[in-house]
């Protein structure tokens, strides 16, 4: 299931033995088994155990297994939790196939893995007994959706463009939105505020670097030097030096480039071409503002210079300089 689903199954099945949270958004893995341990857990100092599951190889597997078949001393569940844990087939079944067939009633197994790990190591999604939560970044409208749920509980109205605004500065990245929108209601609280506008997110959250890049090269399609400018200063405040704004932009184009080529869904690009899947469909639509042949040709322009640089034959405010005058100012 999704992580979106979570709450709604947990609220309708209560407490299952094993839980599987898996996928790179930090903050669904960890909302997830915050949940978990306020429901079930009541005395985490007699009750909780937690391992690292790369040094769960071998033998001592064993820990993991015995601390899990342990029994609550106040707690509803003894719950364990063991993050980043890939066994392989072979560990698996020798040390735990016995207690995923056959659970403890007062015990709750919590896995936390980024990935679904290397080949050969145990498919634990397909394994007796596991709920599988599904903790990859949401698309676009869920997360606009759990802004404006998330500030409609706390009495104030925010709007899709304002929602989309705030997912966007923050790139998408739950950890950071979840943050940023708590720190936006506290405003609003302590303002009287009962309503969140654009200006006000314009004031009090700062974009991500990675959407700065992204606003640069909207810039630059439409030729909008003063916003290119001011851009390129608000970088430069949060540490980017005229090589590293290059490199980014470099990198950036290429992107574009190698998307607009590419085919397939934006699952499959951002397979192909080790992004996520967001990253895809945005880059597909940024990409639709340029032909392929100035794509790569802003790629070349922007490396080129960087390649200047490295040789010694032009210092990197010259080089940034010299871009710039080409992206905006050179006559076709």
């Amino acid at each position: 299931m999704k992580y979106v689903d979570f709450k709604k199954f947990t609220d309708e099945n209560g407490a299952m033995p094993v839980y599987l949270f898996e996928g790179e958004e930090v903050y669904f893995r960890e909302r997830g088994e915050a949940l978990l341990k306020s429901r079930f857990l009541q005395e985490p100092t007699l009750d909780f155990a937690a391992f690292d599951g790369a040094a769960l190889k071998g033998d001592k597997l064993k820990n993991l297994a015995d601390a899990w078949n342990c029994f609550p001393f106040v707690s509803a569940k003894r719950v364990v939790r063991v993050s980043e844990f890939y066994p392989t087939e072979k560990e698996f079944e020798f040390y735990l196939a016995p207690l995923f067939q056959d659970p403890p009633q007062d015990g709750m197994l919590i896995i936390c893995n980024e990935s679904k790990g290397k080949a050969g190591t145990a498919a634990l999604a397909k394994k007796p007994n596991v709920t599988y939560v599904d903790c990859g970044r949401s698309d676009e409208e869920t997360i606009k959706k759990w802004i404006y749920v998330t500030c409609k509980r706390a009495g104030v109205y925010a709007d899709g463009i304002t929602c989309g605004k705030i997912a966007s500065y923050c790139v998408f990245d739950m950890s950071r939105i979840s943050k940023e929108t708590e720190k936006l209601l506290a405003y609003c609280e302590a303002t009287g505020a009962e309503r969140l506008t654009d200006e006000l997110v314009d004031e009090l959250v700062f974009p991500d670097s990675e959407y700065k890049i992204y606003e640069l090269a909207n810039a630059i399609a439409r030729k909008n030097y003063s916003l290119y400018m001011r851009i390129v200063g608000d970088l430069t405040t949060q540490g980017y030096n005229e090589t590293a704004l290059l490199s980014a932009l470099a990198s950036y184009f290429k992107g574009l480039y190698e998307t607009s080529v590419s085919k397939g869904s934006d699952k499959e690009v951002a397979a192909a071409l080790g992004i996520k899947e967001y990253a895809a469909k945005k880059n597909r639509e940024q990409a639709a503002k340029f032909t392929k042949t100035a794509l790569i040709g802003l790629y070349e322009k922007i490396y080129g210079a960087i390649s200047a640089v490295k040789c010694g034959e032009w210092t990197p405010d010259g080089a940034l300089k010299t871009v710039t005058a080409t992206l905006f100012f050179e006559k076709a």
